[in-house]
């Protein structure tokens, strides 16, 4: 099946319209709200407001700058307050020479700057979607944060770096007053508080560091790229409680990334990144994880690579990224998962046979018209990026060049 747009191939998606965000192409997460799609940046500081509405006719309405060589390219929504990241732009103050070094070594030793940058969470009122403004901010030190996760209620879970540390931890932040929001409590994985005299394991591989956590109920999940991924006990948010921590690393690439939970069936989908061109470090798996025993999480599966052409080969990373994390107001499954694959696009995973994933649908989008990824050596292929599936099944994805996509399920 080919869609309206030259280039791009799909199954079982439909092509509805394409944005360019205002002139800003580089896109990471993406969040629907009330009919506005808000865009955190990888290389334009700060996040976008796209009026989508009429999916058929985005239209960008407003552009949040962030302060000088900062980065907001994560955030989270709920009711009138979004919540994004502060942390440096590391692209833009040229911190590394490489893409791979990003990945290589742990981040307090990787980047070596005396630049400005914003270092924490800030909160916005959107009640006005074209006028966000600033209510609140939290300034961590360190070098800020890079994600967060909150879908309401009084806390939310940060990946941040400290002072004193190798790389991001969990921070867990009372956010019941936006405007004067405050750190409740910290853990990390024994080896990462340098500044205490702990010393990491060999089995951090070359980068372990919390990168997301996402919790269902007290329980959290998370993602500690080369570090595995590990299950807590979060009901005393001063203290979480780790029950268990499980690594593929090695045999396997690493990269920890993103952990959704389906708490109905107990069951963790988690990403790991893909964090090489072409494959060098071969490929990065989707795995399907049982955790009905949060003491003893299983891997029972991996999803379908997708293979319909040779993704390794068309330059830039290929392999999983971010999936649809089943917020509050968006589309909540536990049957049909969505995952970006970056040179591969978007993919549509049907889990009810949770040993036996399918694959049921894939829109790849064609190779950006124009390049604005300032690491070095860009590749001119897809990088899709982040995905999110609203209660109608309208698909919205974000790239690294390409702007936005919005598209439409049609296998539902």
């Amino acid at each position: 099946m080919t869609t309206s747009v030259s280039g791009a191939s799909a199954k079982n998606i439909r092509f509805i319209s394409r944005s360019d965000q205002g002139g800003r192409l580089d896109g990471v997460q993406v969040i629907v709200h009330k009919g506005y799609a808000y865009i955190g940046h990888m290389f334009a500081d700060g996040f976008s407001v796209v009026d989508v509405r009429d999916p058929r006719r985005p239209k960008t309405v407003a552009f949040v700058a962030a302060p000088k060589n900062t980065r907001s390219h994560h955030l989270q929504i709920h009711d009138d307050v979004l919540l994004c990241v502060n942390g440096p732009n590391i692209w833009a103050m040229s911190q590394y020479a490489n893409q791979v070094d990003y990945y290589s070594k742990p981040l307090a030793d990787s980047i070596q700057t005396d630049q400005p940058f914003g270092a924490g969470v800030r909160a916005f009122d959107i009640s006005k979607p074209e006028s966000p403004r600033e209510i609140g901010f939290l300034n961590t030190g360190g070098l800020g944060a890079h994600r967060i996760w909150w879908v309401g209620g009084r806390y939310a879970y940060a990946s941040v770096h400290f002072a004193g540390f190798i790389d991001h931890i969990l921070a867990i932040i009372d956010v019941s007053d936006p405007t004067k929001m405050k750190l409740t409590g910290q853990w990390w994985l024994p080896g990462m508080n340098r500044a205490a005299g702990e010393n990491p394991p060999t089995s951090f591989g070359k980068r372990t560091a919390l990168h997301h956590l996402i919790n269902a109920g007290n329980i959290g999940y998370a993602a500690w790229r080369d570090g595995g991924f590990t299950i807590h006990d979060l009901s005393d948010p001063s203290n979480p409680k780790l029950l268990s921590h499980r690594n593929y690393h090695p045999p396997f690439g690493g990269g920890a990334h993103t952990p959704v939970p389906l708490p109905g069936r107990k069951l963790l989908v988690l990403a790991d990144e893909a964090t090489s061109s072409n494959c060098a470090n071969g490929l990065a798996y989707t795995w399907v994880i049982d955790v009905r025993d949060s003491s003893n999480p299983v891997s029972i599966a991996t999803l379908p690579t997708p293979a319909e052409e040779d993704f390794c080969a068309k330059g830039g990373k290929f392999g999983p990224h971010n999936i649809h994390e089943n917020r509050p107001g968006s589309l909540q499954s536990e049957n049909i998962v969505f995952v970006t694959y970056h040179t591969a696009g978007v993919r549509i995973y049907d889990i009810r046979n949770a040993f036996e994933p399918k694959e049921i649908g894939y829109f790849v989008p064609p190779a950006p018209e124009k390049i604005v990824d300032q690491r070095p050596n860009p590749a001119t292929a897809i990088q899709t990026c982040d995905v999110f599936v609203d209660k109608e099944g309208m698909i919205y994805i974000t790239d690294t060049n390409a702007g936005l996509y919005i598209l439409q399920h049609e296998g539902r």
